[in-house]
């Protein structure tokens, strides 16, 4: 089938089999490998992508259900070779351990509080905390 979406930004055409996950199209097809595969059951979160602005694991999402969406993974978050403010923070407060969980962690702290169906194995979520908070503080005014 064919499918048409918009990825970082960019209008991309495929030909792809419909019981494909969105995760393998940009992994696979589009070589957008910052999109991690942890545990294929949409419980870990490292597969986040922001699908039309949403947080969404990208593991459980069928192609065929991305048609016509706007998609950004980490590869699209920075812009002109500067950070986004999230993975600035994640940088500087060294919220980003074994590195594995980070994309989907900041892509999905882009848009809520504290990204609470993401899972980190190898921290204590204490610098990533951290991280968002000062993201939060510096970068968004107050209500």
């Amino acid at each position: 089938m064919k499918i048409s979406l918009t990825v970082n930004g960019n209008a991309v055409a495929l030909d792809v089999a419909p019981h494909r996950t969105l995760l393998e199209v940009l992994r696979e097809d589009l070589g957008l490998t910052g999109v991690r595969e942890g545990c294929s059951t949409g419980d870990c979160g490292a597969c986040t992508v922001l699908v039309n602005g949403k947080p969404l694991v990208s593991c459980l999402m069928l192609v065929p259900d991305a048609e016509g969406a706007s998609i950004i993974t980490i590869e699209g978050l920075a812009k002109g070779g500067t950070l986004d403010p999230m993975q600035d923070a994640f940088v500087k407060k060294g919220g980003i351990q074994c590195g594995f969980c980070t994309p989907g962690m900041i892509l999905a702290a882009t848009t809520e509080d504290v990204p609470e169906g993401n899972l980190c194995r190898c921290t204590g979520y204490k610098k990533i905390q951290e991280a968002i908070r000062e993201e939060r503080r510096t970068t968004r005014p107050q209500a």
